[in-house]
């Protein structure tokens, strides 16, 4: 995907295609582990459509719990969402900067 150690470092026109391919990536990931979230808190927390969206967006967003959640199962689903939204956006933000962190170390070993 990327260039080798002895090749010339990508063109901008490379590069920004490489970061906006990654940012899309991230996009449809993001998307997904929201969607997860929504879903849980929904049917497992009990949660309106509106409220489920909040609620997942807030923890993925790292700002954290808005509504009360009550029920057993949304609770054990509510902290269970919390982890694994830090671990999806750790990655994501893994995924973003990938390209950039990558033509960095690429010019420190170019001739």
């Amino acid at each position: 995907m990327y260039e080798q150690k002895h090749q010339k470092i990508a063109p901008p026109a490379v590069f920004m295609r490489r970061m906006v391919a990654h940012i899309v990536m991230a996009g449809l990931l993001s998307a997904v582990v929201l969607f997860v979230g929504i879903a849980g808190y929904h049917w497992i927390g009990g949660l309106g459509w509106v409220d489920s969206l909040l609620e997942a967006s807030m923890i993925l967003g790292g700002m954290g719990p808005v509504n009360p959640v009550t029920t057993t199962g949304g609770k054990i689903f509510a902290s269970g969402y919390a982890l694994f939204s830090g671990l999806a956006f750790i990655a994501l933000i893994g995924i973003v900067l990938a390209p950039a962190v990558h033509r960095m170390l690429h010019m420190f070993h170019a001739d």
